[in-house]
């Protein structure tokens, strides 16, 4: 009986000290996940901001951007994969995680490509893979249609902007006035989990907290961004009309954020370009199966 009890006990001091310590815990295991890739922190100076990114690898460089409200560490899980066979540099973007916020800067696509474009030039990297998960792979499509010989190949998986795509259970939102993208609560933050993914990944229910507390502290300016990013929006199937860019399109069947039906509109628009609809998978398949994703991708670049 007293066994029990002390058992009993001490899982009870564990989850206290878990949630108690939850920020120390949660950003040692970010800089543990980055370790697995050997992925260095480091910072640019681009248009007045102070862009942070991770850099880590050998061979030839690919950028990895982040979607909407994420960062830079969306791309960690899956870079162990990668680094054997690219340089990574995984940014966040002006405007996310820690790169600078400025209230009274401007965050458009257009503006926010130009400074992709800035930060590409200041590292001196010349030509680059280039890979973008939703707002991300939107970014992308954009910059390899504008700078078409400065991008070796572009990875996009469920790029935002596919305008002719079918409607989302996101869009629905929307047309109710709801954006499940700015989190006020617990509540808004596990549905949007459970939008983002067929099966969640484990995360501990502290770790869980924390990254809800962060999508809280920053909805405010997440929304400024939201507002100015897609005011204009443009079809990204029109934009890479023609392009031949090297490309691969990854859309997981149950996205519940950005239809897959925009898989095979951008597939037709890009000549040559390599389309896979992932089964069981969500909007983020470089977080929910790293290894899978990572494997489609070293394929399609013929390094495996």
């Amino acid at each position: 009986m007293w066994t029990i009890a002390i058992i009993l006990l001490v899982i009870a001091l564990a989850i206290v000290g878990m949630n108690y310590f939850r920020w120390p815990l949660f950003n040692a295991a970010i800089r543990a996940q980055r370790a697995k890739a050997a992925l260095t922190e480091k910072v640019a100076r681009v248009d007045g901001h102070d862009v942070v990114y991770l850099d880590g690898g050998n061979g030839e460089s690919l950028i990895l951007i982040h979607g909407f409200g994420a960062n830079k560490d969306n791309w960690t899980r899956i870079a162990p994969m990668l680094a054997p066979h690219f340089r990574l540099i995984i940014l966040d973007l002006p405007g996310f995680g820690e790169s600078t916020r400025d209230r009274a800067a401007l965050y458009d696509a257009d503006i926010q490509v130009a400074r992709l474009k800035s930060f590409i030039d200041e590292l001196d990297l010349g030509s680059v893979h280039l890979g973008g998960n939703s707002m991300g792979g939107y970014l992308a499509g954009l910059y390899a249609a504008r700078y078409p010989t400065d991008v070796k190949s572009q990875w996009l998986l469920a790029p935002a902007g596919v305008a002719g795509a079918e409607p989302s259970e996101y869009f629905r939102y929307l047309e109710r006035g709801e954006n499940p993208l700015l989190i006020d609560n617990m509540a808004d933050f596990k549905r949007l989990m459970d939008m983002c993914f067929s099966k969640r990944p484990y995360l501990p229910r502290a770790f869980l907290r924390c990254l809800c507390e962060r999508n809280m502290q920053e909805r405010e300016f997440n929304e400024k961004i939201f507002g100015e990013i897609f005011a204009e929006p443009r079809a990204l199937e029109t934009v890479l009309a023609g392009v031949d860019t090297k490309t691969q399109i990854l859309w997981g069947e149950h996205d519940k954020i950005l239809h897959p039906s925009g898989a095979g509109l951008l597939a037709k628009a890009i000549n040559g370009a390599q389309s896979s609809i992932m089964q069981q998978m969500g909007h983020c398949p470089m977080l929910e199966r790293p290894r899978e994703t990572a494997d489609l991708y070293l394929k399609f670049q013929g390094v495996i």
